[in-house]
């Protein structure tokens, strides 16, 4: 068991709470996703109940973690000290003989463990699964995962799925994926960051999260309605109470002081008036307040994006892909006209991202097209000593600038974080900002290597919608399985032997 009391961190730089004397308790059993938008305090909260420390640089924080359990913790990002290592140095002090059922499920041979290959070469998805394997084998009593599906492979995913979903520990995870958390969580912790982040909430129901969703939405509507229906009565009410007033305060004014006892009269009936407006304004103050959420994100390119359809956008072949001496696949072919949206998938490792990078540098120059470019390192495309303000007035006039300040009101940024260094933002801000340049760029054509990966569960519907509306082309690697449902009209799956069509 778990227990969080009185949980309160605030940043240090501007003194935002992001938890305020929160408590939860994680019981056996427990499936518990953190979700909430980019920047609320998920990561940082998960760091916390793993060790204080890991936050202590750039959080004030108060309150208890009670538990005798053994703690295993997945970061969102495997910490760069790493990348010198080998897997062999990694994996030096783990008992692999008595985990091979581990590394069999997550397709880790022990040749591959105890290889000399660094893990900064690994692919994302393969230093996921490392990670997980590593955790896995120290055998924890409970699993604190940070976005585990990052830059997973679908079966993969499938297995990590059957894993939480089926696994005797409690599990507290954060993750944008809605289909993991539809099938895994039986606990939402919601956190919101209300009134431009003024104020926060944390809510907890132990229900599935189709369920929550629709538990949310009903009990919104129920409340607005009600405090409407207040108000609504109230208006009428005080309307009724103006016309006897004003009755009463005209015949007041007229009557003669020769009729002192109607006089008397209406002095009582002045009285029981102005008693009625009390009355109605002491209701006033219990009235229910009109419920408030964080909205998802504002996402939306320009209706006047469109490609031709017998448009040329990529005609692309090569005998081979290869990292280094190392060849991954042969004899690829992808051909894009129009206002395709392609999907490409395949397995950990591939080369799915090494393949984007050698389409985007075929796109990048052309002069018939605009592409825009969202790698899954978004430091190759952002300078992270830039502010928001400064990265995108490098690029637009001061009217776009404006117009970027006002999409960042939409994106849930506040104004220290449009101002504060892009580097010190969540990923999710990172994606936000990547997001932003191709809308202002009026891009027809999209290179997106894991575009929905860093969106909030909340936001993911609009961004996908987003995508799914847009006129130009959308040539995309993607493992999240709602995206590559609704989004892509073509799917490619990568191997050895090179690219080809799945059905859908």
């Amino acid at each position: 068991m778990l227990e969080l009391k009185n949980i309160t961190i605030s940043l240090k730089k501007d003194d935002r709470v992001l938890t305020d004397h929160f408590s939860f308790t994680l019981l056996p059993g427990d499936k518990a996703v953190i979700i909430g938008e980019e920047g609320n305090g998920k990561s940082t909260l998960l760091q916390f109940i793993y060790q204080k420390r890991l936050i202590a640089d750039y959080c004030n924080c108060s309150g208890n973690v009670i538990t005798k359990a053994k703690l295993a913790y997945l970061p969102q990002t495997m910490d760069a000290g790493c990348n010198p290592l080998s897997l062999a140095e990694y994996f030096a002090d783990s008992e692999y003989y008595m985990h091979t059922d581990i590394l069999n499920k997550l397709g880790l041979s022990v040749e591959f463990l105890f290889s000399e290959q660094k893990l900064g070469t690994l692919s994302g998805g393969e230093k996921v699964k490392v990670q997980l394997a590593k955790l896995l084998m120290e055998e924890p009593d409970i699993l604190l995962l940070d976005e585990p599906t990052n830059d997973l492979d679908i079966p993969t995913l499938q297995w990590l799925e059957n894993l939480i979903a089926g696994s005797t520990l409690p599990i507290l995870y954060i993750s944008h994926d809605e289909t993991l958390i539809e099938n895994t969580a039986n606990v939402i912790v919601h956190m919101e960051q209300l009134i431009r982040k003024t104020k926060c909430r944390i809510t907890v129901s132990r229900c599935p999260y189709r369920e929550y969703l629709s538990r949310r939405q009903d009990a919104f509507s129920h409340q607005e309605q009600v405090a409407k229906k207040q108000r609504d009565d109230y208006e009428k009410q005080m309307e009724k109470w103006r016309q006897i007033y004003n009755r009463v305060d005209h015949e007041q004014a007229v009557i003669s002081r020769q009729n002192p006892g109607g006089a008397r009269l209406l002095k009582k009936k002045m009285h029981a008036a102005l008693s009625m407006k009390k009355r109605f304004e002491r209701e006033k103050e219990n009235f229910l307040d009109f419920p408030q959420q964080e909205d998802a994100i504002l996402a939306k390119f320009d209706d006047s994006i469109r490609l031709p359809a017998g448009k040329t956008v990529l005609d692309f072949e090569a005998d081979r892909l290869m990292i280094g001496e190392r060849v991954l696949s042969r004899s690829l072919k992808l051909q894009i006209t129009g206002n395709a949206h392609v999907g490409i998938i395949g397995r950990n490792g591939a080369g799915k991202s090494t393949l984007l990078s050698l389409l985007w540098n075929e796109l990048k120059d052309r002069r018939d097209i605009t592409a825009a470019y969202m790698p899954q390192n978004y430091a190759e495309a952002l300078d992270f000593s830039m502010t928001p303000v400064e990265y995108l007035a490098a690029h637009y006039t001061k009217a776009e600038v404006t117009k970027a300040r006002t999409y960042m009101g939409g994106m849930k940024f506040t104004h220290e974080e449009m101002t504060g260094k892009i580097g010190s933002l969540s990923g999710g801000q990172k994606a936000k900002i990547l997001f932003l340049e191709m809308v202002l760029r009026k891009a027809d054509v999209l290179v997106l290597d894991e575009p929905t990966r860093n969106f909030s569960p909340l936001s993911s519907p609009a961004v996908r919608t987003a995508l799914l509306r847009f006129g130009g082309a959308v040539i995309s690697i993607s493992h999240d399985r709602k995206y590559l449902d609704e989004v892509c009209d073509k799917i490619y799956e990568l191997r050895e032997d090179g690219l080809f069509p799945v059905a859908p």
